[in-house]
């Protein structure tokens, strides 16, 4: 006898027509699609950082804002070695004398390089709107993300203390303590970080709010991690792209403000030299011996011009809406 042969349990006919129905009812009720991660030109997806790279490149703003300040930072920290004069040398032969092959920016009214001065000036200005920028992020981070992580007493406590010292004239505090302690520029580092922290904790506190209810905060407290702890390495974290853009914005509020105080003479004093102390002594010469005035006013505006575009690239470049340098995209 031979073997006897099953029936086989899937008939190419029953095969052909569950497929036909399952085909029919995925065309006719389509589920959501999930959106596609942006690719390159070779397809591939791309990673968080040559997204955030490929959208901060298309900006062209951004970019010559990049080469701007590079541009600058390279004549701040090499700017004076292309010349024979220190900032603080006294020329008494040639006093006020107008740029020429000698004195390239030519010289004020006490025979100082005005080059020399303005490669010193861009650097102290630069080192001092750096260091208070990133101090104050630091403070606000902290104590913004902790406010709001903790709740309670602690963050009605800290915002009441943000409100108070948000309507304080701090202007009037910064021109008074500065110009008490003899207008040393680490002092006032210290004093613009002491009433510079306020507006970004406020904004890093409203933001922190929605992340204290994320499931990984959560399953954090779950797991009975500290809540410092969980402060700096699971908050903190993800407000990455906002305190990016504060920043780099923040540089530009420091200049302006370190600029204003020296220009007032309350800010950097002599024998130091910042573009504030420049402008302060061009002012008066103005119409006499224009260079003075116009050289530390052209650093100062392609300073604060170019840190401003690249932090308006940096925040195009880190919005998880915007659209440049997916797929698509705009050009």
């Amino acid at each position: 006898m031979g073997t006897p042969v099953s029936p086989d349990p899937t008939p190419d006919g029953v095969l052909t027509t569950a497929t036909t129905a399952t085909t029919a009812t995925a065309t006719a009720a389509p589920g959501p699609v999930a959106e596609r991660p942006p690719t390159g030109h070779d397809g591939r997806y791309l990673g968080r950082r040559r997204l955030y790279l490929r959208r901060f490149r298309r900006n062209r703003t951004a970019v010559a804002g990049v080469v701007i300040l590079l541009l600058l930072v390279l004549f701040s920290a090499f700017g004076q070695l292309l010349t024979p004069y220190h900032f603080s040398d006294a020329d008494f032969s040639a006093l006020t004398q107008a740029p020429g092959t000698e004195h390239w920016f030519g010289t004020n009214q006490g025979g100082n390089d005005v080059y020399a001065s303005a490669a010193h000036g861009l650097q102290r200005s630069l080192v001092i709107a750096v260091t208070v920028s990133v101090l104050t992020v630091a403070v606000s981070a902290v104590v913004g993300a902790g406010a709001a992580y903790l709740g309670g007493r602690t963050e009605k406590a800290t915002l009441a203390l943000i409100h108070f010292l948000l309507i304080v004239p701090s202007f009037l505090v910064l021109a008074l303590v500065s110009h008490k302690l003899a207008g040393d520029w680490r002092v006032l580092v210290l004093v613009l970080t002491v009433f510079g922290w306020m507006s970004t904790t406020r904004v890093v506190w409203s933001v922190s709010t929605s992340l204290r209810e994320r499931d990984y905060v959560l399953a954090a407290e779950f797991m009975g991690v500290h809540p410092l702890r969980i402060v700096l390495r699971h908050i903190i974290p993800n407000l990455g792209s906002l305190l990016i853009v504060n920043l780099t914005l923040g540089v530009v509020s420091t200049v302006l403000s370190e600029t204003a105080l020296s220009f007032l003479g309350f800010g950097v004093q002599t024998p130091d030299v910042s573009l504030g102390t420049m402008l302060a002594d061009g002012a008066g010469t103005i119409t006499s011996a224009p260079w003075l005035f116009a050289f530390p006013a052209g650093l100062t505006v392609l300073l604060t011009v170019s840190m401003t575009f690249v932090g308006d690239g940096l925040r195009d470049a880190l919005d998880p809406t915007s659209t440049t340098g997916a797929a698509g995209g705009r050009r």
